[in-house]
């Protein structure tokens, strides 16, 4: 089988599909003024077939795992459509989405049915009121259901973002780590992205995940081997918890060295990274079936413009206006 590698040796083994751009939370540090469409419709985003065909390529060009993102992904009507679509491809291994939850408890069930196996849901605080002032929506408890739901509906793991910001929950690691106790969840803590917009957001909350690194180690938790088709975490587990931590610090050096993803947005682009480019367009290459060669040499030629760091250390925000595009 092909295997997607660029010029720097790295493969890619995991493609994070966007399949539209709204979202009906209205995040501080994502979007706190809520979804502006900037042009775009629902019938702009890549339709039931163009992502079958987006989803065919990368499985023949070696992805094993596809994430399906947003904006929140729950919002499309074809969603369990869309989960099947991809999952039409045996080399495709893991399916996952990143949700900010709130269908959870209705939908979950329908979702594994359809072939999802992974879930990522973004809970940023463990208090209702809190939680209600991040994201605009007082939906805490819908969320917890949804967690709970996912569990009875067979899910053996969750794994729960959260993004990781001074003063309002970088001192809530040990009430983090109580509800992680007796529950399998790997909870992320990512850390705060500067962004187009975020300026003024990224120097009043950034705080470096090596704080909760050097307290994890403290509190003996170690650091496990990561797998090839795995996020960009760095997980970590304890003999007394049944959860996980995990920590995404994209300012630590090197961190783009384990790069194994790639994205594709909700209109048809592909990105080589988060920061920095503005995608090379697919979508002209989606139209029909007999378009597959061509679809998968314009993605294997489009690796060779990846470069080799995303430069967030040197201060670099790219053309990423707000987090909405990151998808957990």
């Amino acid at each position: 089988m092909l295997q997607l590698t660029d010029a720097f040796a790295r493969k890619f083994y995991y493609l994070r599909l966007s399949i539209t751009d709204v979202c009906n939370f209205r995040c501080t540090y994502c979007l706190p003024d809520g979804y502006k469409p900037h042009g775009h419709s629902n019938k702009s985003f890549l339709s039931l077939d163009e992502i079958r065909r987006v989803s065919r390529a990368f499985a023949n060009l070696g992805t094993e795992k596809v994430r399906l993102t947003g904006g929140e992904p729950s919002l499309r009507r074809d969603f369990c459509d869309i989960i099947a679509a991809v999952r039409e491809n045996p080399s495709i291994k893991t399916l996952a989405v990143t949700t900010n939850g709130y269908r959870m408890a209705r939908d979950i069930s329908k979702w594994r049915d359809a072939g999802l196996t992974n879930i990522n849901v973004s809970v940023d605080s463990l208090d209702a009121r809190q939680f209600h002032a991040i994201t605009g929506q007082d939906k805490f408890r819908d969320v917890m259901a949804g967690i709970d739901a996912a569990f009875d509906a067979g899910f053996s793991k969750v794994k729960v973002n959260t993004v990781l910001m001074r003063d309002v929950n970088h001192a809530s690691l040990n009430t983090f780590l109580d509800w992680i106790k007796t529950r399998p969840i790997q909870l992320r803590f990512i850390e705060l992205m500067e962004t187009g917009d975020g300026g003024d957001l990224f120097r009043k909350h950034h705080v470096s995940g090596e704080v909760l690194r050097e307290q994890l180690i403290r509190q003996g938790w170690q650091l496990q081997i990561r797998s090839r088709s795995d996020g960009p975490a760095q997980v970590f587990s304890h003999p007394d918890y049944l959860g996980e931590i995990g920590l995404i610090m994209p300012y630590e050096k090197d961190f783009c060295a384990s790069c194994n993803r790639l994205r594709v947005s909700a209109i048809g682009n592909l990105h080589l990274c988060l920061f920095g480019e503005q995608g090379i367009p697919l979508r002209d290459l989606l139209a029909d079936d007999l378009q597959q060669d061509d679809l998968m040499d314009r993605i294997q030629g489009g690796l060779s413009r990846k470069k080799q760091t995303h430069f967030l250390h040197e201060g670099n925000t790219g053309i990423t206006q707000n987090l909405s595009f990151i998808g957990g």
